[in-house]
This record gives C-alpha cells, sequence and structure tokens, in this order.
C-alpha cells in the first residue's frame, strides 16, 4: 500500500537548514537589540559610553603598568606623552575660548619639564617649573612687543600660562620623582590604584545610589553618597596596599588613603570647576568614553603631589 504525493511531505535538508539559519539569525538579532538597548540605559545612567571607557581604561592602566614594572624611562615617556596631551587639550581649549594667544609654546615647554623631573629629581622639577614660567613671561612679553594689539592681556595670558604649567606637567613631575627614586615604584602603583579605587568608588556608588548633591554649582553629578563610596574604597585599598604591598602599618595605609582621597576629589572638583568656568563639558573627546586626558587625569595630578610627600615621610 503506497502513500500518494500530495499526503506525504519530501524531507528536505536544504530546506530545513535554511529554516533553522533563519531562526538563528532572528535569535542573535533580537539578542543584539536587547543588548543595544541595554547599553542605551547603561550609557544614558552612567552619562558616557560605558564599556569603551572600561575599555580604554584597561588600555591606560595596561601601559602604566608595564612602562612602571618594565623599564622606567619608558614609564616617563608615558608620562611625558600625556602631559603633552592634557596640555594640548585644556590650552587649545582656552585659546578656543579667548583666554589664551597660543597654546604651542605651553605644549612645548611642558614635554621638556617632566624628563627634567627624571633626570635631576625634585630639584630639578622645581627648577624646571621656574625656567617655564620665565620662558613663558619672555615669549608672551616679546609678543607684545611685535603685536601692540595683544598688550592689553598680556597680563592674564601669562597668569592663565602660570596656571596651566604648575597645574599639569609640574604636578606630573612628581609621579616620575617618585618612580625614580629607589623603592618609589611600588609606592606610585600603590598611590595610583587607590586613585583609580576613589575614582571607581564614587562613581559606582554615586550611580547607584547617588541623591544628595555634593558640590552642586562645581560639579552636579558628583553626590555624598559617591563621596562615601569612594572613601570606603580609599581607605579598605590603602590598608592592603600599605600593608601587603609596602610593607607598612595599617594606620599608615589608612592615613594613605584618606591622603589620597582628598586630593583625588579636590583634583576632580578643581577640573569641573575650570570647565564650568569654560563652559564645556568634556576638555577634548579624544578618548571615548573619557572625554579627554585631562579628564583622566584630574583627580591623579595632585594626588602625585601629596604622593611625593607621604612617600618622602614614610618610604
Amino acid at each position: 500500500m503506497s502513500e500518494s504525493s500530495s499526503s506525504k511531505k519530501k524531507f528536505d535538508p536544504a530546506h530545513v537548514g535554511a529554516e533553522a539559519l533563519e531562526h538563528l539569525e532572528a535569535a542573535v538579532s533580537e539578542l543584539e537589540e536587547q543588548v543595544r538597548d541595554v547599553n542605551a540605559r547603561i550609557d544614558k545612567r552612567a552619562g558616557r559610553p560605558l564599556w569603551q571607557a572600561i575599555v580604554f581604561g584597561l588600555l591606560l592602566g595596561g601601559v602604566f603598568v608595564g612602562t612602571l614594572f618594565w623599564l622606567v624611562e619608558l614609564f616617563v615617556l608615558f608620562v611625558t606623552a600625556l602631559v603633552v596631551f592634557a596640555v594640548l587639550e585644556l590650552a587649545g581649549a582656552l585659546t578656543v575660548k579667548g583666554r589664551l594667544r597660543s597654546r604651542w609654546p605651553l605644549v612645548i615647554v611642558s614635554a621638556t619639564m617632566v624628563p627634567l623631573a627624571a633626570l635631576f629629581g625634585p630639584e630639578g622639577q622645581l627648577w624646571s617649573l621656574v625656567g617655564a614660567i620665565i620662558l613663558a613671561i619672555v615669549i608672551r612679553s616679546g609678543r607684545a612687543l611685535l603685536q601692540p594689539d595683544s598688550r592689553a592681556t598680556t597680563l592674564p595670558d601669562i597668569g592663565v600660562a602660570v596656571m596651566v604649567l604648575a597645574y599639569i606637567p609640574f604636578l606630573a613631575g612628581f609621579a616620575v620623582s617618585v618612580a625614580t627614586s629607589p623603592g618609589g615604584v611600588w609606592w606610585l602603583f600603590a598611590g595610583v590604584v587607590i586613585v583609580v579605587c576613589v575614582d571607581v568608588g564614587a562613581y559606582a556608588t554615586g550611580l547607584s545610589f547617588g541623591k544628595t548633591p555634593l558640590a552642586p554649582r562645581i560639579s552636579p553629578k558628583k553626590t555624598w553618597e559617591g563621596f562615601v563610596g569612594s572613601l570606603l574604597a580609599a581607605l579598605v585599598a590603602g590598608v592592603l596596599l600599605g600593608v601587603l604591598v609596602l610593607g607598612l602599618a595599617w594606620w599608615v595605609g589608612v592615613l594613605l588613603g584618606a591622603v589620597l582621597l582628598g586630593s583625588a576629589t579636590l583634583g576632580d572638583l578643581v577640573e569641573s570647576l575650570i570647565k564650568r568656568d569654560l563652559g564645556i563639558k568634556d576638555i577634548s573627546s579624544w578618548l571615548p568614553g573619557h572625554g579627554g586626558f585631562l579628564d583622566r587625569l584630574d583627580s591623579m595630578l595632585p594626588s602625585m603631589a601629596m604622593l611625593f610627600v607621604m612617600f618622602q615621610i614614610f618610604g
């Protein structure tokens, strides 16, 4: 007994495979759409492309650790590059806003300050700042002589130049001063990790629980809840790194964490104040998810000065 061809469907492997592939593509497309939706909600709440921020943050951290522990000269070059980009960003923003005549003299001078700190230590760092300020005054005064129409802004330009030189290359010089000192590499590693913990703690707790503004006129997004999170992160990191990495007493670790918490928070607020005064959200957009180089260095710069002080006392 046989069945008619109309009542029996012939099995077609190609057709079944095509259907399965179509279902798989539909499922993948649906998953991608869900992931995009979740990422969009995360980015909206975080205020930045979070995954890009994580990737570039890990990349910068990897370069920092690799250069610091492999060859200190490469670390000095790395810090110099960061300083050049940060000065280029800030001086560029100041130039666009009419606060500065030219950014390139500051960029060129700043590129020499970090290597001088590495070669000659704190004394070279201090004298490099003095020399840079004198050079900035000479250059700006010479321009005033050659361009009489610019004389009215000579003193403001010099003041802005001094601020940029003291704020970025001079403070960054403390990092290489510590790194090039005996035993300083581990101190610098511990200090940077603590500051990173401060930033992550403030960001995570502020994003999850933040309601009470910390300094609404300077940075509306910073909250007291975020500060509490950064406090806990700083103290825990300070004790763990102080005891396990630096061989310090636990109370020195607490002090180290507290000091770097204060300097990191102050640095963050100072940069926010600068951006608010200039009327910009980010110094630049060179780093996806992070804004600019200065947006990543704001809490580090004053913290390097405080780390240098702690290293001189307890190192």
